[in-house]
């Protein structure tokens, strides 16, 4: 089977995979050589009148709900192209930080319109890659065939801040197709001037090489935003758990001294391990690394000279960093164990208790298999007979999203009783307050831009908003 690259990007309605929108797609297929195969795909996306975009969002792209419903198609008819034209066996999806991102979206996106949430990243021999973190970790190990931009007097991995500074085409950043040319042009660039360890990363793309990776290095190099800028986010780490947990194992950086962190209680690790802007508060120099978010790593051996200054890398003190945490790994661990059970616990208990929208609740649990089975009679079923399935399905979330999916994709399908379900969930969504809140931050929004462009975008805002207040 032949793979291919798909490379695409997103432009949402905010920042929040489980409760925005997609507002852009766009992507291009190419070759493992980089080269395009076919035309880019470009496609806007009707924004369904339960979801108030966010300004700011809006005004970075420039895209208004408005557009998405002139030019746009419903979600139901993306994903049936994206199934059709996109997802095709053997494709790498590949973006600029899409793992964390765009990803996230379009699980979210499956999910809510009765597709695996997850399958189209792994089935029919497709994976997904993450052009950032190769980003990252070139310039940390080998930044030469590159020019690397700092922002504030720190290194930035920004898309744009890299195109421009090596004269690569951008002709519009946060355009979801420019961002999708750019990314392509820098990742040839890489290939070209560093095709070791654009390779080497691409052969860890799969969660099982990731795995066989960590089981033949205890100790290695590893990049990721979780570590400082300072050291351009990459340093020495070893791995605490001989058993993978969830497909994940906890690393340990290596800069660290490890003997105050030995000594404290179960409840003080947690506490050292949540994030804190305190510089008083003693962070945990702990990291989970999930098999399944393609990280960036390495073995040891790619560490020379030059990177160990770049780095700033105290190796004698890491080998002895590593010597003192090794004489009591196996205890560390497994208090890190229950640590990571109690934490685990607290936050399954937190999202019981925020009562998610169904559409919200992705991360509630997996589809059992005798509902997994139903949805694709379920998709292809007339909508205004979608309701049968309301007894067939044992899904909770699934049971409850019916409704929800009907309104958004089929609107005229709804019967009586629909609408009227239909409405009075959008008016609880969006209830008054929600309405006076957006409409103070639209106004003050406004008083703060002199700009004539963004001034239109949001006047198009606040028409989007009487017309929603005026729907029923």
């Amino acid at each position: 089977m032949n793979q291919t690259f798909f490379f695409y990007d997103l432009e949402t309605s905010g920042l929040r995979p489980s409760q925005d929108r997609i507002m852009q797609f766009a992507g291009q297929r190419t070759d493992l050589h980089l080269k395009a195969i076919g035309q880019p795909f470009n496609q806007l996306i009707k924004l369904s009148p339960d979801v108030l975009p966010d300004p700011t969002a809006v005004l970075l792209t420039g895209i208004t709900p408005q557009m998405t419903l002139e030019q746009g198609i419903s979600e139901a008819e993306f994903l049936k192209l994206f199934y059709d034209d996109i997802a095709q066996p053997g494709t790498i999806f590949v973006g600029f930080n899409n793992v964390r991102f765009d990803d996230e979206f379009i699980r979210f996106l499956n999910f809510r319109n009765f597709y695996d949430p997850y399958s189209w990243s792994w089935q029919d021999q497709r994976s997904r890659w993450d052009i950032l973190d190769m980003v990252r970790m070139t310039r940390a190990l080998r930044p030469s065939g590159l020019n690397w931009p700092d922002k504030d007097q720190k290194p930035s991995n920004r898309l744009e801040d890299l195109t421009k500074a090596n004269h690569l085409d951008h002709f519009s950043a946060h355009d979801a197709l420019s961002d999708v040319h750019a990314t392509i042009e820098l990742a040839r660039v890489i290939k070209k001037s560093q095709p070791k360890i654009f390779n080497y990363l691409l052969s860890l793309k799969t969660k099982k090489a990731v795995a066989e990776f960590i089981a033949k290095n205890l100790v290695f190099v590893y990049t990721s935003s979780h570590f400082s800028s300072d050291y351009l986010h990459t340093t020495i780490v070893t791995s605490l758990n001989h058993e993978p947990i969830n497909d994940s194992t906890i690393v340990y950086n290596l800069r660290y001294d490890p003997r105050p962190y030995l000594a404290m209680s179960k409840q003080e690790l947690i506490k050292a391990w949540q994030f804190s802007k305190d510089p008083a508060l003693l962070r945990l120099p702990i990291k989970t690394l999930k098999f399944n978010r393609v990280p960036a790593v390495a073995p040891l051996g790619v560490i020379d000279e030059a990177a160990t200054a770049r780095l700033d890398l105290n190796m004698a003190e890491i080998n002895h960093n590593l010597e003192l945490l090794n004489q009591h790994k196996q205890a560390f661990s497994q208090k890190l164990k229950q640590v990571v059970a109690d934490m685990d616990q607290k936050r399954q208990v937190d999202q019981l208790s925020l009562k998610l929208e169904p559409d919200q609740s992705l991360y509630s649990g997996f589809i059992n298999e005798a509902d997994a089975r139903l949805l694709p009679l379920l998709r292809s079923t007339a909508p205004a007979k979608l309701d049968e399935f309301r007894l067939k399905l044992n899904d909770s979330r699934l049971k409850n999203l019916l409704v929800l999916y009907k309104a958004r994709n089929y609107p005229e399908s709804l019967n009586d009783q629909e609408k009227q379900a239909w409405l009075k969930y959008r008016k609880t969504k969006l209830n008054q307050p929600v309405l006076e809140q957006y409409k103070e931050q639209l106004s003050q929004l406004y008083q703060q831009t002199t700009s004539k462009t963004k001034r239109v975008l949001l006047d198009q805002l606040a028409s989007y908003l009487d017309y929603l207040e005026k729907l029923d």
